[in-house]
């Protein structure tokens, strides 16, 4: 079957030009379901199988996201299920926490090991909360059991202080300013590892602050949308020490993100058929599994 294989020359990654495509479909499904695109998970997919491990590994990743996010964003939009001002909260915090995250790679962060550790540890509260509410017997969450069809979200207030909004017949409210650098420091983080950040603003909102996961996964897609376009631009502009290549892979980027592109928009369609209780012990799990391999990453 040597026919369905292709050497991708900015990668040197030779692999079936069907594995791409599959792999992120099978990954942004589920991930999708959690606001998260998948892209924590595809990175060491094409470092350890595909063995690519060249810098613009992470430009190739950040350049799946801008292809695959659009569709499962478009789905959350149509059903009513993306809260506006939370997105905008969002997005104010995370585009010029990305431009200072560049800043901060390039003068502070050559070798960034040591805050790959921390982030692990701070992710570690949110990702044990996810599991523990959604294993808990005595804390059911709000819609746990109920099919989301035809709900969506209606914002009552939206102020410098705080947002508010109706889902599922209750209220759900927050600190605009609690979230702006809840995003911001996300945005920072993306910025120095090349990261879409959902993997990090999604636990915090449905752990920390309290929102259901079927309103904030639109608007965590979509701020992951516009960190992965600032990254790639720095990526793709800012000349790398030593000449190394840090561009994105186009056409194997183009791969992922084609399969990424239908899976997040199968996986936003099915999310009003799933329980939050299950989203929330999935998101947990995939949490976790960040927190390991920056952990176990600090130590090796």
């Amino acid at each position: 079957m040597d026919v369905l294989e292709f050497y991708f020359p900015v990668s040197g990654v030779t692999t079936s030009i069907f594995i791409p495509p599959l792999v992120a479909f099978v990954i942004s499904f589920f991930t999708s379901m959690g606001g998260l695109s998948g892209a924590f998970l595809l990175l060491p997919f094409q470092m350890s199988i595909l063995n690519f491990t060249t810098p613009s590994v992470s430009s190739t990743n950040l350049l799946f996201n801008i292809i695959a996010i659009p569709s499962g964003v478009y789905r959350y939009i149509r059903e009513g299920r993306m809260s506006w001002p939370l997105t905008a909260v969002i997005v104010a915090g995370t585009l010029p926490g990305v431009f200072l995250g560049y800043y901060l790679r390039v003068l502070i962060f050559p070798d960034p090991g040591t805050f790959k550790l921390f982030v692990g540890l701070v992710l570690l509260y949110p990702g044990l909360r996810l599991l523990y509410e959604a294993l808990s017997p005595s804390r059911p969450a709000t819609g746990s059991g109920t099919n989301v069809m035809g709900k969506t979200v209606r914002t009552i207030a939206f102020t410098l202080r705080t947002v508010e909004y109706a889902f599922l017949g209750e209220r759900y409210s927050f600190s605009t300013a609690a979230m702006f650098f809840l995003s911001l420091a996300v945005g920072v983080i993306g910025g120095i590892y090349g990261i879409g950040g959902g993997a990090i603003i999604a636990p915090f909102c449905v752990a920390v602050f309290h929102l259901p996961v079927h309103t904030i996964a639109g608007a965590t897609l979509l701020g992951t949308f516009i960190t992965s376009v600032a990254g790639v631009l720095f990526y793709s502009v800012i000349p790398a020490q030593g000449g190394l290549q840090t561009s994105p892979d186009w056409l194997l980027g183009l791969l992922f993100g084609a399969g990424g592109f239908a899976g997040m928009y199968l996986g936003a369609r099915c999310q009003k058929f799933v329980p939050q209780n299950a989203i929330k012990l999935l998101l947990g799990v995939l949490i976790l599994i960040v927190v390991f391999r920056y952990v176990t990453h600090f130590f090796s």
